[in-house]
């Protein structure tokens, strides 16, 4: 499996497994949901509903993939999604904060760009 593909499948786990968690620990009126996008690399899982009248529809992560790394544009998961993929063997140069600015990330242990 080539790289692109194997970080495809590696991000939807690693999304899914939060779906799953959700699905055992529901919140009423909420559901937490996977967008993938496989052929423009855009990854996205979010909280949608109504509770107590009110509208929920929140992103909680947006991954992308672009020139073969993973570039975190948000992530409000406790851990981290970086910490998930670093225990999956991803290299942290393969990796971007992107919710950083351009000038944070070159001070980060994780790749710039």
């Amino acid at each position: 499996m080539d790289k692109l593909n194997h970080y495809r499948n590696l991000i939807k786990t690693i999304l899914g497994q939060f779906v799953e968690w959700d699905k055992r620990q529901p919140t009423p009126g909420e559901e937490t949901v996977l967008i993938a996008d496989d052929e423009r690399n855009h990854y996205v899982l979010m909280t949608v509903g109504w509770v107590n009248n009110q509208r929920v529809l929140n992103m909680r992560v947006y991954v992308r993939l672009h020139d073969e790394k993973f570039w975190i544009e948000e992530d409000w998961t406790e851990d981290g999604i970086a910490a998930d993929l670093l225990r999956e063997g991803v290299p942290k140069e393969d990796i971007v904060l992107a919710f950083h600015d351009p000038e944070t990330r070159k001070h980060t242990d994780f790749a710039a760009a």
